[in-house]
C-alpha cells in the first residue's frame, strides 16, 4: 500500500490537482470542534506551516494526516486518493515528534533503521539508506552513540533522519524544534529548510512561534478555534492581513478604530478618536457602515522631534501624531519605544538602530512627532 500510494500519478487535470488536498474536515471531541470544515491544498515540494495559539485545532489536524485520528466529516486526499481507510503505518506520510521519541536502548543507527527493518528491506539496503541519512543530518561518527550520549540538537537530528528514511511523499513536523534553546533553534531552522530543499520533499510543520513559521515556511495557514483565518505567503500575511485578528497576532501592531470619511483619488480619509483624521492608501471598499480599523507595524512609524521637513511633507508623509516617549528598549538591532499620544492612546514604534551610538535616540519624557504614510496603513474591518 505504501508503495502504492507513494508511486501514485494523478491522471487528466493532474498538473491542477494539489499534492495533499484536506477538503472540509471536521473533527469533534464531545461537542467541541477541534477542526470545523477545514479546507486546504498542499503543493509539492512545499514546506507549509500551521501557526495559532494552543488549542487552535492545528496538532490535531496533523494527526488526522498522520493517520492518528480519524476525520468526522470529510476527505484528505494524497495524490488525488482519499487516504482515511490507510492505516498510519501504510501511508507515505511520516510524522516527528515534539519529544522525538527516540528509542532510548537503541543507537542513532538503530534508530534510522528501526523503520526500514519494519518494512522488510534488505540488510544491503537498509545499511545504504541510514548512511545517507547520517550524511544528510550531519551526524558521521555519532552513529553507534544511544540517545543520552547525544544533545538535544542531536537527538533532533536522529529523530528527522528516521522520519526521512522511509522517504514519505509528506513529513509532519509537530512542533519539533520546542525544546532547543534559542540559538540552536535559529541554526536547526536553517538545517531544516536546507533538508526539505536537497530532497524536494513536502513539509507541514506545526508551530505557535511566529518567527519559526515565518523563517521556514513558503506559505503559513493561520487557524484560530478550529478553522484557517488566512493562507498566505510570510510577507503577505504580515504586510497584508485579512482581518483584525491576524493582523493583531503576527507580530506586533497598533491599531486605531474609526469611519471613514471620504474616498478622494484612491485615499480613504478615516475619522478616528485617538489619532485624528488619518489618511491611508484604499484598496479595498470599506465596511457598509463605515466602520473601519487602521492598522500600522511599529517599524513603519518614524519618530522625530520636530517632525518631518515641510518639503517632505508631501502626500506620502501627511500623517502625524504627537505625543511623548514613554518607555525605550534597545533590543540591539532595533530599539522599540512607547509613545503616549495627547489622546492618552499608547503609539509602538519600532526604529533601526543605524548608528552604534545614540546620535537618533529618543528618551523618556521626550515629545516627538510620530509620522507614517497612507501605504503604511492596512485597513480593516471591525
Amino acid at each position: 500500500m505504501v508503495e502504492e500510494l507513494s508511486q501514485a500519478k494523478p491522471q487528466g487535470d493532474a498538473e491542477r490537482i494539489p499534492l495533499l488536498r484536506i477538503d472540509a474536515v471536521v473533527k469533534k471531541f464531545g461537542a467541541v470542534h477541534a477542526v470545523d470544515r477545514l479546507s486546504l491544498d498542499i503543493r509539492v515540494g512545499e514546506f507549509f506551516a500551521l501557526l495559532g495559539p494552543s488549542g487552535c485545532g492545528k496538532t490535531t489536524l496533523l494527526r488526522m494526516l498522520a493517520g492518528f485520528e480519524t476525520p468526522d466529516q470529510g476527505r484528505i486526499l494524497l495524490d488525488g486518493k482519499d487516504i482515511a481507510p490507510v492505516l498510519p503505518h501504510q501511508r507515505p506520510v511520516n510524522m516527528m515528534f515534539q519529544n522525538y521519541a527516540l528509542f532510548s536502548h537503541l543507537s542513532v543507527r538503530e534508530n534510522i533503521a528501526f523503520g526500514l527493518k519494519r518494512m522488510g528491506m534488505p540488510r544491503a539496503e537498509i545499511n545504504r539508506r541510514v548512511a545517507e541519512m547520517v550524511s544528510l543530518v550531519k551526524l558521521d561518527g555519532l552513529e553507534n552513540r544511544k540517545p543520552d550520549q547525544l544533545s538535544g540538537g542531536q537527538k533532533q537530528r536522529v529523530a528527522l533522519a528516521r522520519s526521512l528514511a522511509r522517504r514519505p511523499r509528506v513529513l509532519l513536523l509537530d512542533e519539533p524544534l520546542a525544546a532547543l534553546d534559542k540559538k540552536l533553534r535559529e541554526s536547526t531552522q536553517l538545517e531544516l529548510m536546507d533538508v526539505q530543499r536537497r530532497l524536494g520533499m513536502t513539509f507541514i510543520i506545526v508551530t505557535h512561534d511566529q518567527e519559526e513559521a515565518m523563517t521556514v515556511a513558503d506559505r503559513i495557514g493561520v487557524m484560530d478555534a478550529g478553522r484557517l483565518e488566512q493562507v498566505a505567503t510570510p510577507r503577505q500575511l504580515y504586510e497584508s492581513p485579512r482581518s483584525r485578528w491576524v493582523a493583531e497576532f503576527i507580530g506586533d501592531v497598533n491599531i486605531f478604530e474609526g469611519q471613514a470619511q471620504s474616498d478622494e483619488a484612491g485615499r480613504l480619509t478615516i475619522s478616528t478618536r485617538e489619532a485624528g483624521t488619518l489618511v491611508v492608501a484604499q484598496r479595498s471598499e470599506p465596511a457598509s457602515n463605515n466602520l473601519v480599523c487602521v492598522a500600522i507595524r511599529p517599524e513603519k512609524i518614524k519618530l522625530s522631534r520636530r517632525g518631518p521637513a515641510s518639503d517632505a511633507l508631501t502626500a506620502n508623509a501627511i500623517n502625524r501624531i504627537e505625543g511623548t516617549v514613554t518607555e525605550v528598549n534597545y533590543l540591539g538591532s532595533v530599539t522599540s519605544y512607547k509613545i503616549k499620544l495627547d489622546s492618552g492612546a499608547v503609539l509602538r514604534s519600532s526604529m533601526t538602530n543605524t548608528a552604534r551610538i545614540e546620535i537618533d535616540a529618543y528618551h523618556a519624557n521626550q515629545r516627538v512627532v510620530a509620522w507614517f504614510t497612507p501605504d503604511d496603513c492596512v485597513v480593516l474591518e471591525q
